[in-house]
């Protein structure tokens, strides 16, 4: 795993450099006090994570974050923990509050991996039996699946399909790298929620996904893992 390390104080340099070293896997090929260096660096080149600092001088780093074109997956290092919701809704990995020790460090490498060895466990493909035979759809294209009653309703970027099927008997077929209950009636692809307002999953073409109260807790719980 390529590491980028972007902070403006030399100690977190070193503190982050020495559990990199320490860790199996993991290659620091860059480390920046300069916003603006990083910023050439990731744009010309990929990298796997990056560990970025939030109050820096010029830029913080939620807007250098947000000006990215190609965001690497990120792991925010600061001693505020104001962020945290602005971290979520940028899909940050993990929140580090300085100073942390090597142990809540390997708890944030961790939770890099459980989505994709996650992943590996499930079919890349949904199947469901249909009158005509089998419908075949895959996994990371479905937004949202929507419950009612014997029917539902699997919604792609492209096409919707309207079954005659019961919500729970697809959710034990669903991935759960991907997809995550908000309502007794909706299944939502992570990939496709934007932001959260109130109590209501935006997804990215602004479609509004009611969160029931008794599924919130282990929503926000899944979302921030």
């Amino acid at each position: 795993m390529r590491c980028v390390i972007l902070d403006d104080e030399p100690f977190a340099h070193d503190v982050l450099k020495h559990y990199i070293e320490q860790t199996p896997g993991m290659k620091l090929v860059a480390q920046f006090r300069n916003s603006v260096e990083a910023f050439e660096y990731l744009e010309r080149n990929v990298v796997d994570l990056l560990f970025l600092d939030i109050e820096m001088p010029l830029i913080n780093g939620i807007s250098f974050l947000k000006a990215l074109k190609q965001k690497p997956k990120t792991i925010f290092t600061t001693a505020f923990k104001d962020y945290a919701f602005e971290g979520f809704e940028l899909g940050v990995e993990d929140y580090l509050l300085k100073p942390f020790s090597y142990e809540r460090f390997m708890k944030a490498m961790e939770r890099l991996s459980p989505a994709a060895s996650e992943a590996n466990v499930f079919d890349d493909q949904l199947t469901i039996r249909v009158k005509e035979g089998h419908l075949n759809i895959k996994q990371q294209d479905i937004k949202l699946i929507e419950g009612n009653k014997d029917y539902v309703k699997i919604v792609t970027n492209t096409e919707t399909h309207l079954l005659y099927h019961t919500l729970k008997g697809i959710l034990d077929k669903l991935n759960p790298a991907y997809f995550i209950q908000s309502h007794r009636s909706y299944v939502v692809n992570r990939l496709f929620i934007s932001r959260i307002v109130q109590d209501n999953l935006i997804l990215n073409d602004q479609q509004f996904i009611p969160i029931g109260q008794s599924y919130k807790k282990q929503l926000m719980e899944k979302l921030n893992s």
